[in-house]
């Protein structure tokens, strides 16, 4: 614990995907128990919104452009973190697309490579300019978004959840990697999510949202701050003994 009761002041978070959804909540977390937030995304606008809600309850937090699947941006945004703050505690490689239902044979080959570039590249490209900067202060934490289709094969998600199970897969070789070097490294998986994309997935109408929280055995869509409340579980020190662990939050859905 610091020594103003809050258990991550003065250590420093990098969240990707926190224009809004999951991210979002994940970084007003990370805000509330001390940490100063570097919110990472490709959409400004939402970027600065996450940061204007951070701010407006007194916590700290930087907003960089950042499309996860670009090596230049990867790195320029932890070198601007490197640069401003000095140091990289924690981060939450988050940023993920949906992909239309299709079955294999009509998934076009460039939308598979979107899919892998963003939801699998890109939490590889963020690990591997991350973890230098955790090894310069003694460690850290790192947490990756995989989902519920990445411990379970859903129809019409093939690229998806090729992708999905390719972080946990990421996450659980990282994991080893860097475990003696006090890098803890896990994946988090979740269900069925109230956010944005689930939104654009279920088509925004009552009989898609129906069709998706018929899939949860608890009767609803998750919310974005239970998922950020197992992200910082796993990056605190309760979970200190927890390493390349793929943490299913997903109301029973692939129970």
């Amino acid at each position: 614990m610091s020594d103003n009761g809050k258990p991550f002041f003065g250590r420093v978070a990098f969240v990707t995907g926190a224009a809004n959804g999951i991210g979002r909540a994940a970084a007003i977390a990370f805000a509330r128990e001390g940490a100063t937030v570097v919110v990472a995304d490709v959409s400004e606008e939402g970027n600065r919104e996450t940061v204007r809600m951070i701010e407006q309850a007194s916590g700290r937090a930087l907003a960089v452009r950042c499309d996860v699947s670009r090596a230049a941006d990867v790195k320029a945004a932890l070198e601007e973190v490197a640069g401003t703050f000095g140091r990289l505690d924690f981060a939450f490689n988050n940023a993920g697309v949906e992909q239309p239902v299709a079955p294999l044979t009509d998934i076009a080959e460039e939308e598979w490579d979107r899919i892998a570039g963003i939801n699998l590249r890109g939490v590889f490209l963020c690990m591997k300019h991350e973890i230098p900067l955790m090894l310069k202060h003694g460690g850290g934490a790192i947490v990756n978004t995989s989902s519920g289709a990445g411990v379970k094969g859903f129809a019409g998600q093939g690229a998806y959840c090729a992708a999905k199970w390719g972080v946990v897969g990421l996450t659980k070789a990282a994991a080893l990697d860097y475990a003696k070097a006090n890098i803890r490294i896990n994946a988090v998986c979740p269900g069925i999510i109230e956010t944005p994309m689930m939104d654009r997935f279920s088509g925004g109408t009552s009989e898609g949202r129906e069709r998706v929280i018929a899939q949860e055995p608890v009767g609803r869509m998750g919310r974005p701050e239970e998922i950020a409340a197992a992200v910082l579980w796993l990056c605190s020190d309760a979970a200190a003994f927890t390493v390349g662990a793929a943490l299913v939050v997903d109301g029973g859905q692939t129970a």
